[in-house]
C-alpha cells in the first residue's frame, strides 16, 4: 500500500491486476486500484477534482482530469474517510500512476491540492 498525507488528508492506494479483463496478446492489460481518502484534519473538506498522470512502460504518458471521483464529490468531516475503486488499462504490463485531488475547506471555501502517492501497476509474472 502506498500512502501520503497532505494538510491532514491521507491518501492510500492498493492495486490489482485483472487477468480476466486483460488480453496480453493484444497488448491490453487492465488494473484496478482502490483509493482510501481519510480526513485527519480539523476541517470538513470536499473533493472537487482529480488530476492523474498515467505512465506506460512503452513510453506513453496520459493525463486525465475531471470533476470528483467515480461520479462523486465526497464531503469528509474530520475523522471520516471515503473509499472507491477505479481502473486503468496499459499497453504494456508495467506502468505507474500519480496525481492529486483538488480539495476545498468547507468553512472558508479555500482550495488546496492533496497529493496522490505514486504507485506501480505490474503484471505479477513481470516481477519474477
Amino acid at each position: 500500500m502506498n500512502t501520503t498525507t497532505t494538510q491532514g488528508v491521507t491518501v492510500s492506494v492498493t492495486t490489482n491486476y485483472l487477468p480476466d479483463y486483460s488480453s496480453p496478446g493484444q497488448e491490453h492489460y487492465v488494473f484496478a486500484y482502490k483509493i482510501d481518502i481519510r480526513n485527519n484534519s480539523e476541517f470538513t473538506v470536499k473533493l472537487l477534482r482529480r488530476h492523474w498522470y498515467i505512465y506506460d512502460a512503452n513510453g506513453v504518458v496520459r493525463e486525465v482530469e475531471g470533476e470528483g471521483v467515480v461520479g462523486q464529490q465526497p464531503v469528509l468531516e474530520p475523522g471520516e474517510s471515503h473509499q472507491y475503486v477505479s481502473g486503468c488499462n496499459l499497453k504494456s504490463g508495467l506502468g505507474k500512476m500519480r496525481g492529486s485531488y483538488q480539495m476545498e475547506r468547507q468553512m472558508d471555501g479555500s482550495e488546496f491540492a492533496v497529493e496522490i502517492p505514486e504507485f506501480t501497476l505490474v503484471v505479477p509474472y513481470r516481477l519474477n
